[in-house]
């Protein structure tokens, strides 16, 4: 059973939060999940309920002002302390019951970094095309300065070794910042994997 950190950095998610964590305990049976929650300085009632239902997670650290999702992850990163790292937003457009494929896969193909895709499977959900455009356009130009080929480098999902990734290097802490991951995990790792992940 492998071991996961999931980081979910949090801003004003006070319709979802719960929801969301409650999903995730479900999910305990799969896995030996640390469940880290960064709250960017809410100013609704989500630390409230964050702190009322202290049995959904194993650690919370409340940032005094929002910082942006760069930061909350760096800071989840620091106190993250298992061998696999996952992002979780905490809007639930994504879905965290998709984590169990990322976990299967790890565990049967010994994966160093698996990436989420929200444009390959069987169904989807139609976003904007502008955003597609733009998406796909990074995305190619990422594969080509690393030699990969995903199809969804601004997928929200990824499950990765954490000593893959050099937290201590990390400079970006705004929208750049999951390419800047994302070209240390695709360096550093051997075994690469992209799933199809569910967006809503």
């Amino acid at each position: 059973m492998i071991s996961i950190s999931v980081i979910i950095p949090v801003y004003n998610e006070e319709a979802t939060i719960l929801a969301l964590l409650t999903k995730l305990k479900q999910l305990n049976e799969n896995a030996n999940l640390e469940i880290i929650i960064i709250n960017d300085g809410s100013s609704d009632k989500t630390k409230k309920i964050i702190d009322d239902h202290a049995d959904l997670y194993h650690i919370v650290q409340h940032l005094e002002f929002n910082q942006g999702k760069g930061k909350a992850i760096i800071e989840g990163l620091k106190i993250s302390t298992k061998d696999y790292v996952f992002f979780q937003d905490a809007d639930l457009e994504y879905d965290p019951s998709d984590l169990s494929k990322f976990i299967s896969i790890a565990n049967n193909f010994q994966a160093d970094f698996i990436m989420g895709s929200r444009f390959i499977g069987e169904k989807r959900s139609v976003i904007h095309f502008w955003h597609m455009i733009g998406n796909k356009i990074i995305t190619f130009i990422f594969n080509l300065l690393n030699n990969t080929v995903f199809t969804d480098i601004y997928c929200c999902y990824c499950l990765f070794q954490k000593k893959n990734l050099p937290i201590n290097n990390l400079k970006s802490s705004g929208w750049g910042q999951q390419a800047e991951i994302l070209t240390y995990l695709s360096k550093n790792s051997k075994k690469i994997f992209e799933v199809s992940v569910s967006y809503d």
